[in-house]
């Protein structure tokens, strides 16, 4: 059982990673671990997770087989706009509730 502290499975590491992947059309999966703070392990299972939802593509370097490179599916921009504008939402509550 695990719970929302957990690393593998929090939302905000899935969302930290879609953010890094929808600024670019793909992102080598090196500079995704570089910039998401994330273990190897633990950015593995997140990758596995959005790759199974459908959210993320993996592709292999043609010139190097080491190399994978991530990108967002159409699934996965249009499900990260919408957490964004929850989130947006979300923060605009508490704003305007102090």
């Amino acid at each position: 059982m695990t719970n929302d502290l957990d690393p593998i499975v929090h939302p905000a590491h899935r969302l930290r990673i879609c953010a890094l992947l929808a600024a670019a059309t793909t992102v080598e999966l090196a500079i995704v671990k570089e910039h998401s703070g994330l273990s190897a392990s633990a950015l593995s299972k997140q990758v596995a997770a959005l790759v199974d939802a459908g959210y993320v593509e993996q592709q292999r370097s043609r010139t190097d087989s080491r190399r994978l490179w991530l990108s967002l599916t159409k699934d996965g921009r249009t499900a990260y706009r919408r957490h964004v504008a929850a989130l947006r939402a979300i923060l605009a509550d508490t704003d305007a509730s102090i």
